[in-house]
C-alpha cells in the first residue's frame, strides 16, 4: 500500500491546519511557518523520542518539508473566501492525517518490537502530538482532548496493529478507512467522551466559604 500518498495528504492537512490557527491568532508569517511545521511534524518527533528512533531521521524527510512549506505559503497568500472553503473540508483531511500518522506510528513501534502499550501510545502521539503542541503554542487548550472523540481513534488504530489484526496491505487499508469513517461520525454526530467539570462546584464552594 502506498502509505507515502497518505503521509503527504496528512502532512498537507496538518501543515495547513497549523498555518490557519496561526493566522487566526494574528501571528506573522514566521509564526505561520513555525506553527504549521510543528503541527505537521511534532507528532513524529514525540513518537521518535518515545520509541527510541533517532530524532535526526526527521531531517531526511526533505520532500515532506518542501510540501509543507509550499502548502503553508499557498494558504498564507490565499484569499479569505478560499480559506473558509478549506475549513469546510478541514475535518475530513484532518481525519486522513490522523489515520495515516496513527497507523504509521503503530507500525514503527511494532517493527521495533515494542509492547502493545508502547505501540498504542506511539500511534496516539504520532496522530495527535502535533495538534497538541500547536494548540499550546497558540495559547489554546488542546482541542484533541476536549472536543469530539479524536485520540481514541488513534488508540484503536494502535491497538489493532499491535495485536496483529491489521498488518497485511488490505487489512491496513480497511483500518485506514475505518479510522476516517469513525472520526467523521464523531464530528458529524458530536460524539464525546464522558467528562466531569469541577468548575461550578468549586465556585459554589468558594462562595459558600466566603459567606
Amino acid at each position: 500500500m502506498n502509505w507515502e500518498l497518505f503521509s503527504i495528504i496528512g502532512t498537507i492537512a496538518f501543515a495547513v491546519s497549523g498555518a490557519i490557527v496561526a493566522m487566526e491568532e494574528e501571528y506573522d508569517i514566521l509564526g505561520v511557518y513555525v506553527l504549521g511545521l510543528v503541527t505537521a511534524f511534532g507528532g513524529g518527533i514525540i513518537r521518535n523520542m518515545l520509541i527510541g528512533k533517532p530524532i535526526v531521521l526527521l531531517w531526511e524527510q526533505g520532500m515532506y518539508f518542501q510540501i509543507a512549506l509550499f502548502a503553508m505559503t499557498v494558504v498564507f497568500l490565499m484569499p479569505v473566501k478560499y480559506i473558509r472553503m478549506w475549513k469546510t473540508w478541514e475535518a475530513f483531511f484532518d481525519a486522513i492525517g490522523l489515520a495515516a500518522f496513527a497507523i504509521q506510528g503503530a507500525l514503527y513501534a511494532t517493527n521495533m518490537g515494542h509492547p502493545l502499550s508502547a505501540i498504542i501510545v506511539a500511534a496516539v502521539l504520532t496522530g495527535i502530538g502535533g495538534g497538541m503542541v500547536r494548540d499550546v503554542l497558540a495559547g489554546r487548550k488542546p482541542l484533541v482532548l476536549k472536543d469530539e472523540i479524536y485520540a481514541v481513534w488513534g488508540m484503536l488504530a494502535g491497538a489493532l496493529v499491535g495485536l496483529g489484526w491489521s498488518q497485511g496491505t488490505w487489512q491496513l487499508a480497511i483500518l485506514f478507512a475505518i479510522i476516517i469513517i469513525l472520526r467523521m461520525f464523531s464530528v458529524n454526530y458530536k460524539w464525546k467522551l464522558p467528562k466531569r467539570s469541577l468548575r461550578d462546584t468549586l465556585v459554589e464552594s468558594t462562595r459558600r466559604s466566603d459567606s
